[in-house]
């Protein structure tokens, strides 16, 4: 892969590997979306076009032109001045991203990856305009398998999306664009489509985050449908806090779209009791089974709890997708376009569309009968179960792999992501602990429908635990300029001085606790009230003259700019230091000097300082 330029986000020309927190950073020190947005323009032509168009196997169909990137910005500039005016923020102002292109673009052609099948949309997307309005930027439409019908990236007669990380080996489609565009950095997020695994499989191959939301989620009006039924937007990004960002500006009611649902407010509860398969088929990739054993280990270490069930009910579901009614909407969709057999017309993908029409409508409903009783079966699964702990794919195929066995390995890939959609499920694929030779791994968490923010919950725990880099940085195409810091007292969140963290643009990544190591106190005449964190003397700790204790904290991730400014606010006796936490971690955090505990108040048997605070408040009442 090519080398991109890396700078800090102080300067005026932006680092590839970006994530919405660093472009807030910059836009903060004073950075102009024009100066950043165009200097990003061309650094992304620069590796990507040939005498103007995306060269073959990029990530991209169509680049937005320089006039294009005008137009938006001057609409941004006219929002964010409306946005001053009610006194309100653009949650992703000026963050570049992409769109698979399959969904419209107002000024954009929507190809769906078929040069003949190109048309000019009249409008954006619903999902694009949101994203727009909250402030975003379309820097292109994405490369795809055609008409978003494989998993494995190579359907296009714009040339397989090669891998980030391994040319050799195959990106994974259908969003295979959207996916790589991702994971090079060259945009903080884009979207995709999922109807049988496109907005999970990518994202396994390649580092990322991708979440598919619940069907109906999040609305699909303006997007080329593959089967609407199931048909969902997906998004692809670097960390499971942008996604949850993204999410709320795209998860919004749409009337125009007659599969949209409105959210259900269900209690998203916490993942504990993880699902995983005693059945798992691999296919013959033995490296990918070592490194779901990995995980496994990984989930365990992290305090999960994992449970061996039988997939047969799911995997039996997920080999529906290709038979009778599913397909048929396929051939729906754009079935009477293929009969014209074009030249840009993928002939795997016509195949699979014209089988469509192969069935009678007396299969139908027998596959629809036999879909509705395995999602009955597997609605009791969850009962037992959080949520199901899977590979994102079962193997790792080779572009060779899919040229030799195009059908048979596309079919291979599904084995995890196909049941989802039909069984009405939500699901997050994570970047996991690399493959013993190199290639990323991915693991992909399922629960119910609307557990989004569970899901995107366990991703944050998941990630600062196994503390993997983001994919530029793995890339070497991005710094890491971020630290993680405790947090114990008034800078919790809902405290008085939390805001110190998220005027700073600082994320939440995970409560957690302390190692049985530390006591704290409440310190005398402080305004607001705080707390002291104070190491016990090993020494003492081991003869049993001093009890350690395991205290809650929280974790916040900010960046090195934001890190020193928030240092330079806190107070004595308070410092930051070396904590170390119940699962061996040292992270930054706060301590106090000892001196302090003499006048001050020890408060260890309480866990931490929001039970003392609630504790003190309840003695006032």
């Amino acid at each position: 892969m090519a080398t991109y330029m890396t700078t800090d986000t102080k300067t005026a020309t932006p680092s590839l590997g970006w994530n919405i927190n660093d472009w807030a950073a910059a836009y903060r020190s004073g950075a102009t979306p024009t100066e950043l947005l165009e200097s990003l323009r061309e650094a992304i032509a620069g590796q990507e076009l040939v005498s103007g168009s995306p060269k073959s196997g990029s990530a991209w169909i169509t680049l937005a032109s320089e006039s294009q990137l005008a137009t938006q910005i001057d609409f941004l500039t006219s929002l964010k001045a409306e946005a001053d005016t009610a006194g309100k923020t653009l949650p992703l102002y000026g963050v570049p991203f992409a769109v698979k292109d399959n969904i419209d673009v107002a000024t954009f052609p929507t190809t769906a990856a078929c040069p003949e099948y190109s048309y000019d949309p009249v409008a954006d997307a619903t999902v694009v305009r949101l994203l727009k309005e909250a402030g975003a930027i379309v820097m292109g439409k994405t490369n795809l398998d055609q008409f978003a019908t494989g998993l494995v990236g190579t359907r296009s007669p714009y040339g397989a999306v090669l891998n980030a990380f391994n040319a050799e080996y195959i990106s994974g489609g259908s969003s295979s664009g959207s996916a790589t565009a991702v994971a090079t950095g060259q945009v903080a997020f884009s979207l995709g489509t999922d109807t049988a695994g496109s907005g999970r499989v990518p994202a396994g191959f390649n580092h990322i985050v991708g979440l598919k939301a619940s069907v109906g989620a999040v609305s699909t009006t303006g997007v080329v449908p593959a089967c609407r039924s199931l048909d969902c937007v997906s998004i692809f990004a670097l960390n499971s806090r942008d996604t949850e960002i993204i999410l709320d500006v795209a998860a919004t009611y749409d009337e125009q779209d007659s599969y949209s649902r409105s959210r259900t407010m269900i209690p998203n509860r916490r993942l504990r009791t993880l699902a995983i398969p005693t059945n798992a088929p691999w296919f013959g990739d033995e490296v990918q089974e070592a490194a779901f054993a990995a995980a496994c280990e990984s989930a365990v270490a992290a305090g999960y709890e994992l449970k061996p069930l039988d997939f047969t009910p799911l995997f039996e579901l997920a080999n529906l997708l290709y038979q009778g009614p599913w397909v048929a909407e396929r051939f729906a969709a754009v079935g009477e376009f293929l009969k014209q057999d074009l030249p840009g017309i993928n002939d795997v993908v016509k195949n699979i569309v014209n089988s469509g029409i192969e069935g009678s409508a007396v299969d139908a409903f027998k596959a629809e009968y036999r879909r509705k009783e395995l999602v009955r079966n597997i609605e009791g699964i969850f009962k037992d179960v959080d949520a199901l702990f899977v590979p994102t794919a079962p193997r790792f195929p080779t572009l060779a792999d899919v040229e030799s066995e195009p059908v048979t390995v596309n079919s291979q890939l599904g084995t995890y992501t196909n049941f989802v959609n039909l069984a009405d499920l939500t699901a997050i694929a994570l970047p996991a602990k690399v493959r013993t030779d190199g290639l990323p791994f991915g693991v992909t968490i399922i629960a119910p429908a609307w557990q989004e923010l569970s899901l995107t919950n366990f991703a944050a725990q998941w990630q600062a635990h196994l503390k993997l880099p983001e994919a530029p940085m793995v890339l070497g195409n991005k710094k890491d300029s971020s630290v993680v810091v405790a947090v114990v007292g008034a800078h919790l969140t809902g405290m008085p001085l939390n805001f110190q963290l998220t005027s700073r643009n600082a994320t939440l990544l995970e409560q957690t606790l302390t190692a049985k190591k530390y006591q704290l106190y409440a310190l005398a005449n402080t305004v607001p009230p705080k707390p002291g964190l104070v190491r016990v003397n090993a020494e003492k700790l081991e003869s049993g003259d001093e009890q350690g204790h395991q205290l809650i904290v929280e974790l916040w991730r900010i960046d090195h700019a934001g890190f020193g400014a928030f240092v330079e606010e806190i107070p004595q006796p308070l410092g930051i230091g070396t904590l170390e936490l119940e699962d061996g971690r040292l992270v930054k955090g706060f301590i106090c000097e000892p001196e302090a505990v003499g006048t001050a108040t020890h408060i260890s048997d309480f866990g931490g300082w929001r039970a003392y605070i609630k504790h003190l408040k309840s003695q006032q009442a």
